[in-house]
C-alpha cells in the first residue's frame, strides 16, 4: 500500500471507530452532531486514501489544499480514475455529508431511527469500500456485534418517514410555538429528499 494512502486510511478508520463509539454512548450531549461529523471525516479520508491507492490525485495542479468531499465522491465515481463506488453509494455519501453540514453549521434535529439508518448504511459502505479497494476486512479493526441495546428499536424506512412527518405536524400545531424545532427536524428529511433528487444543497 502507498505510504500516503496508508496514513489516510488509518485516520479514516480512527474516525469511523470514534463515530460508532459516540453512537453507542448512553448520553446525548452533542452525540448526534459528533457521530455525523466523525463519520463524514472518516469517509473523506477513506475516499482520499482509495483515490491515491488507485493511482489518482487528491490535489489539483498548483493547488496547496487537497480536494473537498464532493470532489472526492466525483473522482471515486469516475471510471477513468479507477472508479470504485456506485451511484447509489455516492448518494449515501452525499446524504451523510449534507447531514454533517447541517449539524456543524446550523441546526439539525434528526431522530434516533433516522440517525441509525444512516450510521448503519455508512458502516456497511465503509466495509465494502475497504474490502473493494484495499482487500481489508473491517471485522479485523473492530468487534463483530449485533445491534446496540436501545429503548427505541429501529423502524423500516416508510414507518420512519410517517413518524417524522407526524412529529413535525405536532410541532407545528396551532399555539405550539415550536416552529424552530419543527424546521430543524424537517431539515434532515429535506436533505435526504434533495440527495435522492441528485441535488447537493442545504435546504433554506
Amino acid at each position: 500500500m502507498k505510504k500516503e494512502a496508508k496514513l489516510l486510511l488509518e485516520k479514516a478508520i480512527d474516525s469511523l471507530l470514534l463515530s460508532i463509539e459516540h453512537f453507542n454512548r448512553p448520553w446525548d450531549r452533542g452525540r448526534k452532531e459528533t457521530v455525523l461529523i466523525l463519520m463524514d471525516h472518516s469517509f473523506e479520508m477513506l475516499l482520499k486514501a482509495a483515490i491515491i491507492e488507485r493511482g489518482g490525485k487528491i490535489r489539483r495542479p498548483r493547488e496547496k489544499q487537497t480536494i473537498g468531499f464532493n470532489a472526492c465522491v466525483h473522482r471515486a465515481l469516475r471510471d477513468d480514475e479507477g472508479g470504485f463506488i456506485t451511484e447509489d453509494e455516492a448518494l449515501t455519501l452525499q446524504v451523510i455529508n449534507s447531514l454533517r453540514d447541517a449539524a456543524q453549521h446550523y441546526l439539525l434535529d434528526i431522530s434516533e431511527n433516522h440517525l441509525y439508518i444512516h450510521v448503519q448504511t455508512g458502516l456497511t459502505l465503509f466495509r465494502d469500500v475497504l474490502k473493494r479497494v484495499f482487500n481489508m476486512d473491517l471485522n479485523n479493526k473492530m468487534p463483530e456485534r449485533v445491534l446496540p441495546v436501545s429503548t427505541s428499536p429501529p423502524m423500516d424506512f416508510i414507518a420512519l418517514f410517517d413518524h417524522e412527518v407526524n412529529e413535525i405536524k405536532r410541532l407545528l400545531a396551532p399555539k405550539s410555538r415550536r416552529r424552530a424545532e419543527a424546521t430543524a427536524k424537517l431539515r434532515s428529511l429535506a436533505i435526504l429528499e434533495s440527495a435522492i433528487q441528485g441535488q447537493n444543497i442545504q435546504p433554506g
